[in-house]
């Protein structure tokens, strides 16, 4: 079953994350860039990496889960 959502920010955390963008590129980077850069390289990681840490976090929790199911049926008498 595989088919392609996007994953979507609501507007406050979108501007947050640019806003963190544009302090990661003064402090690091020793450069300023505009809403608009910063914008344009949120949706690019949120459009080619963002699917793939959340694919490893599904995965992780069924991993984890699937685990989990195994030791409770450790308890069986």
């Amino acid at each position: 079953m595989k088919h392609k959502q996007t994953i979507t920010l609501s507007k406050e955390r979108r501007d947050v994350m640019i806003s963190e963008i544009k302090n990661y590129y003064s402090t690091e980077r020793d450069e300023v860039i505009g809403e608009l850069a910063a914008g344009m390289i949120l949706d690019f990681f949120m459009d080619k990496l963002a699917p793939e840490v959340y694919n490893q976090g599904v995965y992780d929790s069924h991993k984890y889960i699937a685990e989990a199911a195994e030791d409770l049926l450790s308890i069986l008498k």
